[in-house]
């Protein structure tokens, strides 16, 4: 008899270690399982995409900056949500000359940082806020290259930007509509003289299609208004300019490990009547970007 009372109270003893380990194995699963959750939660929160994008000169809305050379732009964005992001651009053409905006000829250095905040209203609705900052490569008398200054001789703008994409409701249409509150853009009376805050306003809609080989096609109009600071020196001044038509290739190859590799082919009209070239002046970019996510 106490041999098989043993023999139970060993068999109660291993059922019981064995199901303790059980119980154990599958309370680490579920708090594997939590963890597993909350880092890939915390992933789709958090997030820090590096680019640099290679092309052979820079097309702001329809106007050249810096002439016909190569750029660098490198990009910095943070998302701490999804509604939240913060950011900064660059471009530089690395040349050391000023440019002078009515010779293009003379067009040389240039260079560019914008800082940029972005933040999620609706579905389909972004404000933005972005700061444009274009200090000269050289000392120019007159302009004042200080970071803060937002007076007229600065070199500074600041925009708010209502950002509309309506991707998610399977419609791919884009639209930006784009305000200077403030910095360098400024209109004056018949003296040139009492400048005043012009808020200059552009507008842009654009629609992209997938076609062969995941290539997407992305047809672009886009009008400056009340241009009468002339901010946007390539359009015109008194009237609606539709200074950006635009039809962008875009193809991305997936190099792996969060690395991608956008390729761009931008054809660029700007179709303001001040322009003395035949068919207005037309650009054609391309582009090559490093991206990683």
């Amino acid at each position: 008899m106490k041999k098989k009372t043993n023999l139970n109270f060993i068999n109660c003893l291993l059922f019981f270690m064995i199901s303790s380990f059980v119980s154990s194995q599958e309370i680490d699963k579920k708090k594997d399982t939590i963890i597993k959750k909350d880092t890939i939660s915390l992933a789709k929160e958090h997030k820090l995409t590096f680019t640099v994008d290679l092309v052979n000169r820079y097309i702001w809305r329809g106007q050249s900056w810096g002439g016909n050379y190569a750029v660098v732009q490198p990009t910095i964005e943070y998302s701490p949500s999804e509604k939240w992001t913060f950011g900064a651009w660059g471009t530089t053409n690395f040349k050391k000359d000023y440019f002078y905006p009515d010779n293009e000829t003379s067009y040389k250095g240039y260079h560019e940082i914008d800082l940029y905040m972005s933040k999620k209203i609706t579905k389909f609705l972004r404000l933005e806020l972005w700061d444009y900052y274009w200090p000269s490569v050289t000392k120019v008398d007159g302009v004042s290259n200080k970071l803060l200054n937002l007076s007229s001789n600065s070199v500074n703008t600041v925009a708010t930007d209502f950002k509309f994409d309506f991707s998610d409701y399977s419609f791919p249409l884009e639209a930006t509509l784009s305000t200077f509150i403030a910095g360098n853009d400024y209109k004056y009376d018949e003296n040139g003289e009492n400048p005043k805050q012009n808020y200059t306003t552009y507008l842009e809609v654009n629609y992209t299609l997938k076609t062969y080989k995941e290539i997407e096609l992305t047809p672009c109009i886009g009008a400056v208004f009340n241009n009468q600071a002339q901010y946007y020196t390539a359009g015109d001044y008194n009237k609606i300019s539709f200074i950006n038509i635009s039809l962008k290739a875009l193809k991305t190859i997936d190099l792996k490990n969060s690395f991608e590799m956008p390729i761009t082919l931008n054809y660029i009209h700007n179709a303001a009547s001040k322009n003395t070239e035949i068919f207005g002046r037309n650009f054609l970019l391309f582009g090559i970007s490093f991206k990683r996510n």
